[in-house]
Order: structure tokens, then C-alpha cells, then sequence
């Protein structure tokens, strides 16, 4: 378990609440579904007690294929709302820039 996914802060209620259960990034070194990981609150620390994600899924997606359940599953967004937060995150939005998805979900908080 020593990968681990960064989230923003304002991010991990939803996630604790089980309202975020999809994740979108550019990884040049995607991480394997079937795997438990750690949420890091910073580069280099993970919170304590720990929030752990089982992933469930991992695949490509163009963002410009994003459905309104995609956009959902990212923490109960419209398709409007996450390409504001994607662009406040990533400074872009790009329809054809194909991301690694992966869908997750909390099995262990403390």
C-alpha cells in the first residue's frame, strides 16, 4: 500500500462521504485497479489516520466523453462544474486530452 492519490482538501468530504468516487489525472505512470491505496494530504505526508481507497477501476477517457454520471461520480458536479474545477486544477480544459480514470472506494478512514 505505499502508492498513494493526492486530492484537494476541499475534496475529501466528498470522498468520506462517499460522494466522490471517481478521480481523473494525467499520470504518465498510471497506478493498477484492484489495489488498495492511501489518500496524501501534500506530496510528501498521507493524512493521519489514514484514508484508504480500494480502486476499482482504471481506464482512458477523452474529458470531451465525460457523461453527466461521470461527472457525478466526481463528487455530485454537473459536467459545468467539474470542467471549472479541472480547469482551476489543471489551468485547461481540453475536450481530446484523454486522462486515466479511476474509480474508487473508501474501505478504511481512521
Amino acid at each position: 500500500m505505499a502508492n498513494g492519490l493526492l486530492f484537494k482538501k476541499y475534496h475529501i468530504p466528498m470522498i468520506l462521504d462517499g460522494s466522490k468516487t471517481a478521480t481523473r489525472r494525467t499520470h504518465k505512470r498510471p497506478l493498477k485497479p484492484d489495489k488498495i491505496i492511501r489518500v496524501k494530504r501534500d506530496w510528501y505526508h498521507f493524512y493521519d489516520p489514514p484514508i484508504c481507497l480500494y480502486l476499482e477501476k482504471s481506464y482512458d477517457q477523452r474529458l470531451g466523453d465525460m457523461t453527466k454520471e461521470d461527472a457525478k461520480k466526481e463528487g455530485g458536479y454537473t459536467l459545468d462544474e467539474f470542467r471549472k474545477i479541472w480547469i482551476e486544477i489543471n489551468g485547461a480544459w481540453d475536450p481530446d486530452q484523454v486522462v486515466r480514470v479511476y474509480e474508487f472506494r473508501l474501505v478504511k478512514n481512521g
